[in-house]
């Protein structure tokens, strides 16, 4: 992998016209070290976020022994990486063929479950393989509520009156049992995790078993950027969010139970950011080599507000306007495909044009699991740089839809 100071000098240095992925393999380590130094538990890295062979190696180099994964693939890209680590499978409904490869050929003995047919599927399995149940243990996912850019208790985590149900026939039938939930994804308010805490603290004085540990999910926020057009939103700082769940843990009497986090924007957001070409500028509109179905959903839902900065191409002698103005361009993505444009603009001088570069901040997390091979255009250019994003001079963020209500007219004339 080529290696660089920084994006700006990858880009001239290489004048890439397809997208290229900045790797910074020092800044991973040490967002993961922060993260597991502060959580007082076990850290399993939530591989469906970014499951890239150099992440998960560069991960367990750092430190990173467990591993949350969610399908046979993604066992297997562990596995590619340490034969050591532990894999513990954390997503709630699973094929019966899925459970028994997780069991028989990838020694997994941590699950979870959700409704009584899993627990019917899990517990065949076991009995065919003749394991002994006492060997596992299975947690049961709660439902919560939160503040959160992705909530996720819509789709998974059951009512706490079936959580008594389901621990309760998971005790008799000799597995050991946990509680789980997952506030969201990139919350927004701090107060989420003693919400779930109260609810799992109700649960568990109900069910009358013993608890294995308890495990507090994901959610924990990434550092992005924020809305120039807006007052950037007050989240306490890691050290200070994790300060305050080990207070939630002590308040509801989980002190004493092993706990387990599933971290993944927090780890690897700001690992990566990419570098993209205009590939034509049409007024206020921009197009991109990249977009929705690549590297750019979280831009395209609007959930995410992404920093970006401004790297001109020195062969343009002659520009337009005043290189001093920021100002907003409506983003469109490379395929052919009229959705394919982002939901929040780029802030960027008014003197940007065809051929400049763009490198996009923080976009470690979900950009490389979700692109598509959607018209032939994949991402998949790699290279290491060794400067962190935030020290490479003052990015350009994104304004909001509301804000950019007033432009428009403007945008769509161009």
């Amino acid at each position: 992998m080529e290696r660089f100071a920084n994006a700006t000098k990858a880009a001239l240095a290489l004048r890439p016209d397809e997208p290229v992925y900045c790797f910074r393999p020092d800044v991973l380590r040490a967002d993961a070290r922060r993260f597991m130094e502060a959580f007082p538990g076990k850290t399993a890295y939530a591989v469906k976020t970014n499951g890239e062979e150099m992440v998960l190696r560069t991960l367990f180099e750092a430190g990173v022994t467990c591993f949350d994964v969610a399908s046979p693939a993604e066992f297997a890209a562990v596995r590619a990486v340490s034969a050591e680590a532990e894999l513990i499978y954390m997503h709630p409904v699973k094929a019966q063929s899925h459970i028994r490869l997780a069991l028989e050929e990838y020694g997994i003995r941590t699950t979870v479950v959700d409704h009584e047919d899993e627990i019917s599927k899990l517990t065949r399995v076991v009995k065919a393989l003749d394991l002994d149940p006492t060997a596992m243990t299975v947690f049961v996912r709660i439902a919560t509520k939160g503040e959160a850019a992705y909530e996720l208790s819509k789709k998974f985590g059951c009512g706490p009156a079936q959580a008594i149900e389901l621990l309760q026939r998971l005790d008799r039938n000799g597995f050991k049992v946990g509680l789980c939930f997952h506030v969201g994804s990139q919350i927004e308010d701090p107060d989420v995790y003693d919400g779930a805490l109260k609810s799992a603290d109700w649960v568990r004085k109900r069910a009358g078993v013993n608890l294995a540990a308890l495990d507090v999910g994901g959610g924990f926020p990434a550092d992005y950027g924020h809305d120039p057009a807006k007052e950037p939103d007050v989240m306490p700082s890691l050290p200070q969010l994790m300060s305050r769940v080990r207070g939630d843990i002590a308040e509801w009497g989980f002190a004493d139970t092993p706990l387990v986090a599933e971290p993944g924007r927090v780890v690897v957001a700001r690992a990566f950011s990419l570098i993209v070409r205009v590939l034509l500028r049409k007024g206020r509109r921009l197009y991109i080599n990249d977009g929705i179905w690549a590297s750019l959903s979280d831009s395209w839902t609007g959930k995410i507000t992404l920093p970006a900065r401004f790297i001109p191409d020195p062969s343009i002698r002659q520009r337009n306007g005043d290189e001093n103005a920021i100002v907003p361009f409506r983003v469109c993505g490379a395929t052919c495909d009229s959705v394919d444009i982002l939901s929040k603009p780029f802030w960027l001088p008014e003197t940007i044009d065809t051929g400049d570069w763009i490198e996009i901040g923080h976009i470690g997390a979900y950009s490389m699991a979700l692109r598509s091979r959607f018209n032939g255009f994949y991402p998949d250019r790699f290279v290491e740089v060794t400067t962190p994003f935030d020290e490479g001079g003052m990015p350009h963020g994104f304004m909001s839809l509301e804000t950019m209500e007033g432009y428009s007219d403007d945008l769509a004339a161009d």
